[in-house]
């Protein structure tokens, strides 16, 4: 609030964000090379495939529904990386699924939580066929994404699975 007060919100880098209890601003401009597009890319399509893994449906109808309902509320379309994103899982989801079980010994695809297992989905698609993406920056997305938004377990659990991954893909 007093961050509004000082103006704040007249630079459009920056936002508003709960940080220890606190209101703090946040600058959503990424440091040289990061692509900011494809951070929140990732995010809506991690929305989506858990959605659709809760909804047992077809994560590209998901994907539809919510494009359309975004053309009808007259809001901007959705990035094309967050079609890229699903649409590619959806077609190499069980290659994807079994790059995850090899990987994650000991733990089934069902008992992690949805967070994690799309979010790995993303991270595997991502490493072995996402042009561009180097591994690290793969990786580093999905542990960030899980750190928010799951278990206090789940970032070392999902770094260790797709460092694994990467380390298997040549």
């Amino acid at each position: 609030v007093r961050a509004r007060e000082r103006g704040v919100d007249q630079f459009p880098d920056i936002g508003m964000a709960r940080m220890h209890g606190q209101l703090v601003a946040v600058f959503h401009r990424a440091a040289d090379g990061v692509d900011v597009g494809k951070i929140q890319a990732r995010r809506h399509a991690l929305d989506i495939l858990f959605q659709a893994d809760v909804r047992d449906v077809d994560p590209r109808e998901v994907l539809a529904d919510l494009e359309q309902r975004r053309v009808e509320s007259a809001q901007q379309p959705f990035n094309e990386y967050v079609a890229v994103l699903v649409n590619g899982v959806s077609d190499k989801r069980d290659e994807i699924d079994e790059r995850i079980s090899m990987a994650s010994i000991g733990w089934d695809l069902d008992r992690m939580p949805g967070v994690d297992r799309n979010a790995l989905r993303i991270g595997v698609w991502e490493l072995l066929w996402g042009s561009g993406v180097p591994g690290e920056v793969a990786i580093s997305e999905a542990v960030g994404t899980v750190e928010e938004l799951s278990t206090d377990e789940s970032p070392a659990f999902v770094n260790g699975v797709l460092s694994s991954v990467m380390a298997s893909r040549t």
